[in-house]
């Protein structure tokens, strides 16, 4: 059966034969961040719990293959370069959050300091060393990859002021999570019972040490510069990014859940929309809220134990979004003096110029939404969210 007539997104066993026929290679690794039963979990949910349209099994098909052609290709890359893997990673800047709190652009502007190193989304589709950028366009697989996200948002012209796509943009460091098969950007997609019920109790330490390797690999020819990464997913798992990166800068951004949930809620509809029959925005309301509120909980507490101990080397950093509004610059300087680096007015200028970027053309923002859209209250998002030092009187 081919791919463009199936009605349900696979097994296991026939999204790694479709992996390893696409890019010619069959190295999965020794699966000790258990892929194979995460992506076997995760098939099990998509089929049973999501409701998926033919479009959205489509689409699940596509990312779990991708995923697995990553996978693919990073192996190739690390049995290529073994010695990778004794690169130090030292205080990389790791910024998290609930969505849409600031994230993507605080993590682009600190992505503007040539001295600082993120994950272009090309590479996280294709692991390897990161190619002088004057070389990219003659690169067939950045090339074909720029004209996909370019023809998507020529397509959703709208979605440009929602969140705005392209594959030399920074991304964020779930899409190398994803090679493990373990994200909770998943559950911002569909509705996954049985998937969510497991991720809850997984570990994931083995996952960021694949991350980790996968930043080795990437960084390769980049060796001086430091990590800038960021992922909302973090606020999860804070525990096992500290055991793999230890001296983390650890970047929270906040802003009123009122606010954020919302905008969330309203990206997770217009991306998932077409996808699924159980993915409503009823559902999508109840589910973020809860989803959500835990992470923000979770890594409250895991934060709190580490600022407490003093064999702690992780450095934490609160932004709060109208702060870095109002003063983006300010913001980057202050996570610096974190880092023992200086704001050069050159950087300066490059900050501001990246900011000034986002805020134009495609990518202004452009973002209406409802709570009640989501079946949401301001009371009810407040009670779930109360302590929260976001949450605004």
């Amino acid at each position: 059966m081919s791919d463009a007539d199936r009605v349900n997104v696979g097994t296991v066993e026939d999204l790694h034969a479709s992996a390893s026929r696409t890019v010619g290679l069959e190295d999965f690794g020794d699966g000790a961040d258990g892929h194979r039963e995460a992506l076997g979990i995760l098939l099990d949910s998509l089929h049973s719990d999501a409701g998926l349209t033919p479009a959205g099994s489509k689409y699940w098909r596509s990312v779990l293959k991708s995923a697995l052609t990553a996978r693919l290709m990073a192996n190739a890359g690390f049995a290529a370069a073994p010695e990778q893997a004794d690169t130090p990673i030292e205080r990389p800047v790791v910024v998290t959050g609930l969505p849409r709190t600031g994230t993507t652009a605080l993590h682009r502007l600190l992505g503007a300091d040539p001295r600082n190193q993120g994950l272009e989304l090309w590479l996280t589709e294709v692991p390897q060393p990161r190619p002088p950028r004057s070389t990219w366009e003659d690169d067939p697989a950045y090339a074909g990859l720029r004209d996909l996200y370019a023809g998507f948002m020529s397509e959703n012209p709208d979605y440009g002021g929602v969140h705005y796509i392209s594959a030399d943009d920074l991304e964020e460091c779930w899409q190398l999570l994803r090679q493990s098969v373990t994200s909770v950007s998943y559950e911002c997609l569909a509705r996954l019972d049985g998937y969510s019920t497991w991720l809850q109790g997984a570990d994931w330490v083995p996952a960021y040490r694949r991350h980790k390797r996968n930043l080795q690999l990437i960084g390769a020819n980049d060796p001086g510069r430091r990590w800038v990464l960021k992922n909302p997913s973090h606020l999860f798992t804070l525990d096992a990014l500290l055991q793999v990166y230890p001296d983390a800068v650890v970047v929270q951004t906040h802003r009123d859940p009122r606010k954020s949930m919302a905008s969330m809620c309203s990206l997770a509809h217009r991306t998932a929309a077409d996808w699924s029959t159980r993915f409503t925005p009823e559902y999508i309301g109840s589910s973020q809220l809860d989803l959500w509120a835990r992470g923000v909980e979770t890594f409250d507490a895991v934060r709190a134990r580490h600022e407490a101990d003093s064999s702690s080397r992780a450095t934490f950093i609160d932004v709060e979004h109208r702060e870095l509004v109002a003063d983006p610059a300010g913001v980057v300087e202050r996570v610096y003096a974190a880092t023992g680096e200086t704001l050069t007015d050159d950087v300066r200028a490059a900050v501001e110029a990246e900011n000034a970027r986002s805020l134009s053309g495609d990518r202004a923002p452009a973002h209406t939404y409802t709570l009640a859209d989501y079946g949401l209250s301001e009371s009810a998002i407040a009670e779930r969210f109360a302590g929260y030092r976001g949450l605004e009187a």
